[in-house]
């Protein structure tokens, strides 16, 4: 698993100009994600996503020319600013977006919320569009991008009743995802430990990710047999979702991250 990082980053951005709760300009927007993108390069995350986590109700499709353009600026500015790879989420399911943004800016991988199967969420029925993504990223020579793919995504259900291992083994042999991501019910809700674990026994070689939930009493338990972790609102002060990052949250992360090493593979 070389080069896939272990401790990822949220960087989550405000209501970005256009969104309906949207009250700052871009460059306060800027500012604001350059702010906790050092925060966690600072404290030792080893790569973060940026995410247009303010930008609720979510599209459930392409988003607004003017949201990738606000993202495109702000990681961009990230990119320059820390020496840690960076990805690009574009909610909810925006994975072309996402991988033209990453193109744009220098971002080694995107996440996909749902890259296979059907979901029924807050904005409707979604359907993965793997066949699309992949064949964008061929079209664009940047297959050097990795795709972190969701399975049984949070804030949302599947349509029928798949199993975790028959979602991750799709994701990886249908989808071509180059990571796995295994999520709680919501956003900081608890990852399920065997979720996890069903998860990492079906995805062999390909790296599994905790998605949500992460907190440093209950990482041990997950990490391993996961191999690493997307870590947003344990990293925020009080551990608010809509707080800033907390440079001594990230520290401790760090550290137990550096004493709970993944086995060699």
């Amino acid at each position: 698993m070389d080069g896939f990082p272990r401790f990822i980053g949220m960087v989550h951005l405000p209501p970005l100009p256009g969104a309906p709760k949207s009250r700052l300009s871009i460059d306060a927007c800027e500012q604001h994600a350059l702010a906790d993108a050092r925060r966690l390069a600072e404290g030792g995350a080893e790569a973060l996503i940026i995410e247009n986590f303010g930008d609720a109700p979510f599209r459930p499709g392409a988003v607004d020319a003017h949201t990738v353009a606000a993202m495109t600026r702000i990681a961009a500015s990230i990119r320059r600013a820390v020496d840690i790879p960076i990805g690009i989420n574009v909610l909810r399911n925006d994975a072309a977006a996402a991988l033209g943004i990453a193109l744009a800016a220098g971002a080694q991988f995107i996440r996909v919320n749902i890259h296979t199967g059907v979901m029924a969420t807050d904005q409707g029925l979604i359907a993965g569009r793997a066949d699309q993504t992949l064949r964008l990223r061929r079209a664009l020579d940047a297959e050097h991008i990795r795709i972190f793919a969701d399975v049984l995504v949070k804030h949302a259900t599947p349509l029928g009743v798949p199993t975790m291992t028959d979602a991750v083994e799709d994701a990886i042999e249908r989808g071509l995802a180059d990571a796995i991501i295994v999520s709680g019910s919501a956003t900081g809700k608890a990852t399920s430990p065997p979720d996890v674990a069903e998860a990492v026994n079906a995805a062999g070689s390909v790296p599994v990710y905790v998605g949500s939930g992460a907190t440093i009493e209950t990482l041990p338990a997950l990490i391993p047999p996961a191999y690493g972790a997307i870590i947003g609102t344990g990293l925020k002060e009080r551990g608010d979702v809509h707080a800033p990052v907390d440079p001594a949250r990230v520290r401790a992360f760090a550290d137990l991250f550096a004493t709970n090493r993944q086995p060699a593979t």
